[in-house]
């Protein structure tokens, strides 16, 4: 099994080939960010600022959010898909908006649960539609779906369920 050490060098396991060592070591490589961009990852939610940069708000409705994400490439996986992690942010941003036209400003609401699918791939330069709605909304407990569609053909390429628990207000 191959293991990183805290130093710069890389503890290779007997069991792998040289060759299948260096192509890991090659695709890890390929992924390093300069220092100056790992300055701004130490800015609270600094990704947001990259989410958002996406998204249009369309429309809110009590208990319904509606925005458009534009795929742009600086958002895609080494595939020319939108990156899972990307959607996945999306997804989360996107139930938080939506729960909090429900759930009272007063009540802290935490994230318990996100459960994301992956049905197709959004390639560079598709536009999408991101709805979020409320599916239950309790004392304690908010459910919320988030659908990922195409704008052009509505075809559903993401969705998401995302559960959040209500925390409720201590009262002194």
């Amino acid at each position: 099994m191959a293991s990183s050490s805290s130093s710069s060098t890389t503890v290779i396991s007997k069991d792998v080939d040289r060759a299948s060592a260096d192509n890991t070591i090659a695709f890890f490589d390929d992924w390093r960010v300069s220092s100056r961009a790992l300055d701004n990852t130490s800015t609270k939610d600094f990704y947001s600022n990259i989410i958002g940069a996406h998204l249009r708000i369309h429309k809110i409705q009590r208990g319904r959010v509606t925005c458009f994400f534009s795929v742009k490439p600086g958002i895609l996986n080494i595939y020319g898909g939108t990156h899972g992690g990307v959607v996945a942010a999306v997804a989360e941003k996107m139930a938080i908006a939506c729960a909090r036209t429900v759930v009272a400003e007063d009540k802290e609401i935490f994230l318990g649960e996100l459960n994301m699918s992956y049905l197709s791939a959004a390639t560079e330069n598709s536009e999408l539609i991101v709805d979020a709605s409320i599916v239950r909304s309790g004392k304690n407990v908010t459910a919320v779906v988030v659908d990922f569609k195409f704008k052009e053909s509505e075809k559903l390429v993401y969705t998401c369920r995302a559960t959040f628990y209500n925390t409720p207000v201590a009262k002194l």
